[in-house]
């Protein structure tokens, strides 16, 4: 499916990160026009149509759906947080009511979009100490997996039939705008960027470029259906990735943080889950490789100097 200026795109959770990220990249490769659609306006202006909604019923932010091109799904509560019984049932609430009444306002929609992107997770795969993991690649256990997996299963559901359906197990995106990069990037700065924990745990990771690239992709190659693991080729370990941000920063030393210094000061200082850093997992693209896709970049060090030059204009 072509993209021009006529194009009309949906975005639901659009105020985050990558759904700004991604609204910026449409228009200005393509000109198309671009609706988010989220609880919380957008802090800064940018190239979009806002439009309020819940997540949770149906209103007149379904009639955006109507006519459109593509619905992309990136709602969902953060998971960088403490894990809560609370903020474990928003996680999960968060992902499977938004995705049914959007599949509910597709279902209703005179002429809905032919594709719906929806956002998936690379956690569903849990945290295998040294495996590799791909589409084939049997599922974990755990909290995240859970989520993963219900996520999923709801979009599979509520998919309208001739809607075409591209599910994307987004691994750790690495960003100039938002994301976790800013923050390690200080830490890193500060001479705090040593290894975690152990260092082996892996860290599959994805430059912004490339994410709004695969999402682009999505509408564009009618071919791309089902489920692809969005990520770099080449997963690290923690050590890894935390040697090539002090070099990309150029700060020659990094305090390493122990385990239970981690355990001790992610709840206490900042506010989240100490297990986000204790643990990972090393996965490939294995279907975008084989269906042609070729990353702007394929190796982190390169996207650490790339995302780090554009953070400080």
């Amino acid at each position: 499916m072509p993209l021009d200026q006529s194009s009309r795109v949906v975005i639901a959770g659009g105020s985050s990160f990558l759904g700004r990220s991604l609204a910026r990249h449409l228009h200005q490769r393509h000109g198309a026009t671009v609706t988010l659609l989220s609880r919380n306006e957008p802090a800064e202006t940018g190239p979009w149509e806002f439009v309020p909604w819940d997540a949770r019923t149906l209103g007149d932010w379904q009639n955006t759906l109507d006519g459109s091109d593509a619905l992309f799904n990136l709602a969902g509560r953060t998971v960088d947080c403490i894990k809560t019984p609370d903020h474990k049932d928003e996680i999960l609430r968060s992902r499977v009511e938004s995705t049914r009444i959007l599949g509910t306002a597709m279902q209703r929609a005179t002429q809905p979009p032919p594709v719906w992107i929806q956002m998936s997770t690379a956690h569903i795969y849990g945290d295998p100490p040294s495996l590799v993991c791909d589409e084939s690649s049997a599922t974990g256990t755990g909290l995240a997996p859970e989520v993963g997996l219900a996520w999923e299963r709801t979009f599979n559901d509520v998919r309208p039939e001739g809607v075409r359906g591209v599910i994307l197990r987004t691994s750790f995106v690495i960003g100039h705008g938002g994301g976790a990069l800013p923050r390690l990037s200080v830490l890193a700065r500060l001479g705090l960027g040593g290894q975690v924990g152990h260092g082996r745990q892996g860290m599959s990771w994805l430059h912004q470029e490339d994410m709004n690239r695969i999402f682009e992709r999505s509408i564009i190659e009618d071919s791309m259906q089902g489920v692809y693991v969005a990520t770099a080729p080449h997963p690290v370990s923690n050590s890894v990735f935390m040697s090539s941000l002090r070099k990309a920063v150029g700060m020659p030393i990094g305090l390493p943080t122990f385990s239970w210094m981690v355990r001790i000061g992610a709840p206490l200082f900042m506010r989240t889950d100490p297990e986000l850093a204790l643990y990972g997992r090393y996965c490939v693209p294995s279907r975008l490789e084989q269906e042609g896709y070729r990353f702007e970049f394929p190796e982190l060090g390169p996207a650490l100097v790339d995302l780090l030059a554009k953070r400080g204009k």
